[in-house]
């Protein structure tokens, strides 16, 4: 089949976690488990193969991304000793990627930009992964352009809207490339779960009369989400996920709550539901969550990339419908887990077209 050649906007810990994880599954192979599906469309794990990497700060940029991804203020847990890579990261664009929470961890590297369209043809790359922070609105944009000019599929992991904005979709569409997003949803993490719950008590004829989720976290990422200013798409994500899952409307409170700093990359997730079943009795759902953040979304970063190169090898262009409601919050066309995990296999086999 050959390789998937990707290259990563971001190399914070959710890149830290893919890196890490392909290197463990090359070592271990799959029956550690851990993966919704050992190949997507003919694609292993292993397949996958990073061949450029953007970053500012002044501790990654110029290193080895095997290196680059242990650099403070990355702190997810390590699993696997990863070779040198060839691959240096190389100085992207600023704009807004660094919130002012962020300013005091991370140092801005003083060198020139690099060119990014001229590194990403020259890299070969089939992919570009964005991983950059929160509330990152024209660097995303940015590197969006870039993938459009250097000929790449788009992979959008953060709650910026590219796949699920029309115009977007439509020069991508346009370039004859795909694109999937947006803000990736975690293999068993809060939003899915959250998604779970809500359409399990409509299927089950419950009323649901209100209901919240409220997170915590301890690395840069909930730093960075302190700034509320760059939670307007984030809160949007989230809550058009839940709310999708009941045909009428229910008051939601989702997001961020605060930052814990002890707590390194693990996220704590309270989930809280308020219905009415038979004969107006009061039903009530409290549900706590503790996971590795990085790591949870890796698995479902992986599937996504995969089926983003099927799309490739196929010449589907356009925002990907499937793959982005299995694999992302804010899908162009949201779907309930179950439907959209058929949905993803049904493309990701040939059997349907998007």
């Amino acid at each position: 089949m050959g390789k998937v050649k990707v290259a990563l906007a971001g190399v914070g810990n959710c890149a830290s976690a893919i890196v890490q994880g392909i290197r463990y599954y090359e070592e271990h192979g799959y029956e550690e488990g851990g993966l919704t599906y050992e190949r997507v469309g003919g694609y292993g794990p292993s397949d996958i193969e990073f061949v450029a990497a953007f970053d500012v700060s002044s501790r990654k940029v110029g290193r080895d991304l095997a290196d680059a991804i242990l650099q403070p203020p990355n702190n997810t847990v390590k699993i696997a000793e990863v070779p040198k890579t060839g691959v240096k990261v190389m100085r992207g664009p600023l704009l807004d990627g660094i919130g002012k929470y962020l300013k005091g961890v991370v140092p801005v590297d003083p060198r020139a930009e690099a060119d990014v369209v001229e590194e990403l043809e020259k890299s070969g790359a089939d992919i570009l992964v964005n991983y950059l922070p929160v509330g990152s609105t024209a660097a995303t944009r940015a590197y969006a352009e870039a993938a459009l000019e250097a000929g790449l599929g788009f992979i959008n992991a953060i709650p910026v809207f590219v796949a699920s904005d029309k115009a977007w979709a439509a020069r991508f569409a346009k370039a004859g490339l795909p694109v999937a997003g947006d803000d990736v949803m975690s293999q068993v993490g809060a939003t899915v779960l959250h998604k779970t719950l809500v359409k399990m008590a409509v299927d089950r004829g419950v009323k649901v009369d209100e209901t919240y989720q409220l997170n915590i976290g301890g690395d840069a990422d909930f730093l960075n989400m302190l700034e509320e200013s760059r939670l307007k798409d984030k809160r949007e994500s989230k809550t058009s996920a839940v709310r999708a899952m009941a045909p009428y409307e229910v008051p939601t409170r989702i997001g961020p709550s605060d930052y814990v700093p002890f707590l390194d990359n693990d996220k704590v997730c309270y989930i809280w539901l308020k219905g009415r079943y038979f004969g107006g009795t009061v039903v009530k759902v409290d549900v706590k969550l503790h996971v590795v953040d990085a790591y949870d979304s890796g698995g479902v970063m992986v599937d996504a990339i995969r089926g983003t190169k099927v799309a490739l090898d196929r010449g589907v262009s356009g925002r990907l419908e499937s793959i982005s409601a299995f694999c992302f919050k804010h899908p162009p066309v949201q779907m309930p887990y179950p439907e959209a995990k058929v949905a993803f296999e049904s493309f990701t086999s040939g059997k349907s077209g998007r």
